[in-house]
């Protein structure tokens, strides 16, 4: 029985979403002049809750208005191992580390599955100890330059549960010869949480927070 433990990353191992910290860190970084664009990233990303576009769509457009439209595969590289750093140092919850590191020493296979782009959430999973990342794709030229709008599908909901899947078959793993933990801090992952032998609720919205009850879904508070 191989024995996996999955976690979501933003508000479920980190104190508070990355992707707009990440805009941030790149904009100061490549061309300070672009913070002052966050706030009208702030009102494009009000369109989502309005309906008035869709998660990946707001990837697209708020990294091309904060990072550019192209960043070189070297650009890349610094941005995320700086910006992996600062999350290491500031921004991961104590009692996350904590978990991860008792799922390791009970022999479980680290997984991190989460809606952020690969290209800096694998950087961020390297210092965690996570052994696999299942992570919402970017698209890139032939010469492996970034561009802005997701690659497939965003690793969202659904979609997240046939992302690790798919994961699970390219590693020759069948579900039934798998034991899955699976944690998470948004009802959006109800999906994984259904699919998982041991769904963990974390510092849950209230949404998710009713569902567990209703579920008999442990929930874990972590400051």
């Amino acid at each position: 029985m191989v024995r996996i433990a999955i976690y979501d990353m933003d508000k479920t191992i980190t104190r508070a979403p990355t992707w707009t910290r990440f805009l941030v860190a790149g904009a100061r970084a490549r061309a300070p002049w672009r913070l002052a664009l966050l706030p009208l990233a702030g009102l494009i990303a009000l369109g989502h809750p309005l309906r008035l576009l869709d998660r990946a769509r707001l990837k697209r457009v708020t990294q091309r208005l904060m990072l550019g439209s192209r960043l070189s595969a070297g650009e890349v590289a610094a941005l995320v191992e700086a910006f992996a750093e600062t999350i290491d140092a500031d921004a991961v919850m104590a009692e996350a580390r904590a978990r991860i590191a008792a799922d390791r020493a009970a022999g479980y296979r680290l997984v991190l599955a989460t809606a952020s782009y690969r290209y800096y959430a694998e950087a961020i999973a390297r210092r965690l100890g996570f052994e696999a990342v299942v992570a919402t794709d970017v698209r890139r030229d032939e010469g492996g330059d970034v561009l802005s709008g997701v690659a497939g599908e965003n690793c969202y909901g659904p979609a997240k549960r046939r992302m690790v899947e798919a994961w699970l078959a390219g590693e020759g793993i069948y579900r039934a010869g798998a034991h899955i933990r699976f944690y998470s801090d948004h009802v959006s992952d109800a999906p994984m949480l259904e699919a998982a032998d041991e769904p963990f609720v974390v510092n849950p919205h209230p949404p998710l927070r009713r569902l567990a009850a209703e579920r008999g879904w442990p929930v874990l508070d972590w400051t």
